[in-house]
């Protein structure tokens, strides 16, 4: 029976390593997969003989021959199985609708303050089945709803343990869950930013993710993984002090990071407009480049605090990573002004989902679940 075990494991391990280079690499061939993996051709060709059968990889055509026959061409069946995303916070939702491959089939962003009654999640749902009516005729596709909300959210008691923005605390996932029609999975929303950086990278092994959205957040991801720390806070370096007796932050205490660096420091200024702010900024604007100062300043502080102790990349994200990338020189200047070691301050980069990164991260945690089961 171990021996028998074993072997499945085997087989599955095999599988999922097969159908991930397939997703990696777009339309390959059966010998282009056993060069690369290192497995027989006669154990690949039975594996994706099995995936074609359940609807996951499809033959496309051919590929051009190298001097024999002519290899089948084959690809993801990417719409096969799909993933939507839910992005909650104090005042708007985010919808995200992804795929296999992890692609954004659609996105969009409501205004819809929170409130922790029956009614708003009811809202929500409606929301969604419109979304997805819009998006999509075959519901069977979906495999469930990723759902990145701004708190502690504790995956071993199922529950949001604490969300001081949100007023919430020890709230279980189901009591959010009972209102959707598919299976729910919950992210922290800096996780989820994190989750969607890092799953499909084949660049970084290792990086800290600080989300600058309405409020800071924070996430380590290591070896394909997300860091959650003992109690589910690693990372929330929106509540590390840098300015000790500094100003209020939401959460009660003095010189939070937040107080300083978060969107709605720039997006005040501009009438909750963060992209008026950053075009006010490309302008010019005096006022508005002091305040980018002031706050550049700031994050140059919690970049290298975050580097002198995880030495590691940091990926800017949230609503203010979204514009920093004509502006990332300067804050590599003012984090290399204070780093003790060196010059190079290059680890600090911008995001490469502008858009929902949220929202997506928590789908794609989804369809990792799927996958991983392949």
């Amino acid at each position: 029976m171990k021996r028998q075990s074993t072997n499945i494991e085997v087989k599955k391990n095999n599988r999922n390593y097969i159908f991930r280079y397939i997703c990696r690499h777009g339309v390959v061939s059966n010998p282009d997969i056993a060069y690369a993996v290192k497995m027989s051709l006669p154990t690949v060709t039975q594996n994706t003989k099995e995936l074609i059968e359940r609807g996951l990889i499809e033959e496309t055509g051919e590929l051009e021959s190298t001097g024999g026959r002519r290899a089948k061409a084959l690809s993801v069946a990417a719409n096969a199985r799909l993933a939507a995303g839910l992005d909650i916070t104090k005042n708007h939702i985010g919808l995200l609708l992804t795929n296999l491959t992890g692609e954004i089939l659609r996105y969009n962003r409501y205004f819809l303050p929170f409130e922790n009654e029956d009614s708003y999640y009811l809202t929500v749902n409606e929301k969604l089945e419109e979304f997805l009516d819009d998006a999509l005729t075959d519901r069977e596709k979906i495999l469930g709803i990723g759902i990145s909300f701004p708190g502690i959210v504790d995956l071993d008691s199922e529950m949001i343990i604490y969300s001081h923005i949100l007023g919430v605390e020890s709230m279980p996932f189901a009591s959010v869950s009972r209102f959707f029609k598919y299976p729910c999975y919950f992210l922290n929303d800096a996780n989820a930013g994190a989750y969607a950086e890092g799953i499909r990278s084949e660049s970084m092994e290792r990086f800290f993710y600080i989300s600058l959205s309405n409020t800071v957040g924070g996430s380590i991801f290591n070896d394909d993984k997300l860091v959650q720390g003992k109690g589910f806070r690693c990372g929330e370096v929106g509540h590390m002090t840098v300015i000790p007796d500094g100003s209020p932050c939401y959460c009660g205490k003095l010189g939070c990071l937040d107080a300083y660096c978060a969107a709605s420091y720039l997006s005040d200024v501009t009438e909750g407009k963060l992209e008026q702010f950053f075009v006010r900024l490309e302008q010019g604007d005096k006022e508005i480049r002091d305040i980018w100062n002031r706050y550049t300043d700031y994050l140059a502080i919690a970049l290298n605090n975050i580097h002198m102790i995880l030495d590691c990349d940091i990926i800017i994200g949230g609503y203010v990573g979204s514009y920093v990338g004509p502006h990332i020189q300067e804050i590599w200047k003012k984090v290399s002004d204070r780093s003790t070691f060196t010059e190079d301050s290059t680890f600090v980069k911008s995001c490469n989902y502008k858009t929902g990164a949220a929202a997506l991260g928590a789908a794609l945690r989804v369809i990792e679940l799927f996958v991983e089961k392949i």
